[in-house]
């Protein structure tokens, strides 16, 4: 068994002292003499595949300078940028796919910006690092005055590390508006995140509209109360807030936020809980679950025993729900959890003891399996891909599964080794509802844990337990947000910064290149003024590193 081990740095923090502060790091970056400066008659020259994006350079360019830029697909410089025209150039060029589908260059001189990539996700790529070479001010909404937008002629060649960058929204334990949602993913989008993990059903809150079960928001998207603070050792003693709490995303919502990722290059991941973490839908549709009776949708934390039925029927009822996820969601994957599944119900249940003979099945734990290779034939059959939390192993892994690594890394090795692709979600690395300082009674109540800046830096996804063939089934890995104790959006901000910057790093940049001091000097300096400007709450880099020096295993915990 190997255990996973909380690694903190030592290191000597200093304010940057280069104003390039690009994050995450790119592969290769040389400096030139001179300076380039943005003019308010710039153009912005493209193709036409690539228009789209070019609109979108004038969008986040526009606000703090108050330029109107010249978009145009031809090869002309308009007579209207003037004698002394500064130049962006987006384009595409085959010859970046040799570093992979999304590595862009980028040339600048006194007068033009060359940004060239694979594919338009590439290009999309420079694009970003691109608003980072500007002042930090460059993000207002409104017009700046006395900032001159100008930053050093360079070259970048630049490619990530890992395919999966991803990142997590638990909206089932606390609703996040729809507005925030779609920041959230243009905040992972300017890191250059690309996959966006949307917990949508819990327990807690069923968050999605299936219009043919509309009782699973009208009644399992809303919760009676919700528990004060952490629950005591005697339940009895609980504290409620007595106030009814919940919403639901229509399927336009789903749709709006879907485009909106898709326009970012961010692919989302849907997650529907099956079969623990199913109480909402049971409370909805009673039948689903093992004993028939009904339940309330749940008040507090903690897991479950309400688990669904490995009836015929409520496998039908899930493969219905997902019919419809899957015309609101083009991605390869859906999440479909798995994990925490407690079989108590089960056990006592003479129809599921029955059925589990009758499938010759060793038990309760292959009857999970069972389970979630139904729900995998069914999503393959449509082209998709499942993915679940790496309790999906336990029952035997369905041929088509991806395995999402979070009770450390020791699920992930085990899938690779077998030849499945993994995403690596280790709670001590990359679950960011921990407490981000030993200090707890300074930090907003959390979970549990304690995960500082630099620990989350030090994280290799790749064990090292694998060999070459193996190491390749590491698409990458993401960061997790549970929202049992986080409320609402400014709460989430403060726990995801910077955390994300230094995972985004971590996902992008070469390992050999990885070095704490030098992204801790780009991040608490031009970086954070970044974040102010882009109005998000963040944890003082300064605050957030650890005491050195802690060694040693942090005690796991749970994810719920």
């Amino acid at each position: 068994m190997l255990t996973p081990v909380l690694l903190v740095l030592t290191v000597t923090l200093q304010a940057p002292t280069d104003s390039i502060a690009i994050i995450p790091r790119p592969v290769t970056l040389v400096r030139h003499p001179g300076h380039f400066t943005l003019r308010p008659r710039t153009v912005i020259m493209t193709t036409e595949a690539l228009r789209s994006l070019a609109v979108q350079v004038a969008g986040y360019l526009r606000p703090a300078t108050g330029y109107e830029f010249l978009v145009t697909t031809s090869n002309e410089i308009p007579d209207a940028a003037g004698p002394d025209p500064s130049v962006i150039i987006l384009g595409l060029d085959s010859l970046q796919a040799g570093h992979g589908p999304e590595s862009y260059s980028m040339d600048v001189t006194s007068s033009s910006v060359v940004i060239q990539g694979a594919t338009p996700a590439a290009v999309f790529y420079g694009v970003q690092s691109l608003r980072q070479l500007f002042p930090p001010e460059i993000f207002r909404k409104a017009p700046v005055g006395n900032v001159r937008w100008t930053f050093p002629c360079l070259s970048i060649v630049d490619y990530p590390r890992f395919a999966w960058r991803g990142m997590h929204l638990d909206v089932s334990r606390h609703f996040m508006p729809k507005e925030f949602v779609e920041k959230y993913i243009d905040l992972m989008a300017l890191y250059k995140f690309n996959r966006f993990h949307w917990h949508l059903t819990d327990d807690q809150g069923w968050r999605i509209e299936i219009r043919r079960y509309p009782r699973l928001t009208s009644v399992g998207g809303w919760r009676a109360q919700t528990l004060v603070g952490k629950e005591p050792d005697d339940t009895s003693r609980a504290v409620y807030d007595s106030t009814r709490y919940g919403g639901f995303y229509t399927q336009e919502d789903i749709r709006e936020v879907v485009a909106y990722a898709a326009a970012r290059f961010v692919t989302v991941v849907p997650e529907i809980e099956m079969p623990g973490h199913s109480q909402a839908a049971i409370s909805a549709y009673p039948a689903l679950g093992v004993t028939g009776q009904p339940v309330k949708v749940k008040e507090d934390w903690g897991v479950s025993e309400w688990i669904l039925s490995p009836s015929d029927s409520a496998i039908a009822f899930m493969e219905n729900v997902l019919t419809e996820v899957m015309q609101l969601f083009p991605g390869q994957w859906i999440h479909t959890g798995g994990d925490e599944a407690v079989k108590t119900q089960w056990q006592a249940s003479s129809f599921v003891q029955r059925r589990i003979r009758d499938l010759g099945l060793k038990d309760e734990n292959a009857l999970q399996g069972w389970f979630t290779a139904q729900i995998d034939s069914f999503l393959h059959a449509h082209g998709r891909t499942l993915i679940g939390w790496d309790e999906i192993l336990d029952g035997g892994l369905s041929p088509n599964a991806v395995v999402m690594s979070w009770r450390g890394i020791d699920g992930g090795i085990t899938a690779a080794q077998a030849g499945h692709d993994v995403v690596m979600a280790p709670g001590d690395y990359t679950y960011f509802d921990h407490y981000q300082s030993g200090d707890r009674d300074g930090e907003p109540l959390a979970i549990g844990g304690f995960l500082p800046l630099d620990s989350v830096y030090a994280y290799d996804p790749v064990p090292a337990a694998l060999d070459p063939d193996q190491a390749r089934h590491i698409l990458g890995a993401q960061g997790q947000v549970w929202t049992e104790y986080i409320a609402d959006p400014k709460h989430v901000e403060y726990m995801a910064f910077p955390r994300l910057e230094a995972l985004a790093e971590v996902l992008w940049t070469p390992r050999p290149e990885l070095n704490f001091a030098d992204f801790y000097g780009r991040l608490s300096g031009a970086d954070i003024r970044r974040l102010e400007a882009l109005d998000v709450r963040y944890r003082d880099p300064a605050l957030a590193v650890s005491l050195p020096v802690r060694q040693g295993r942090q005690g796991r915990r749970g994810r719920r």
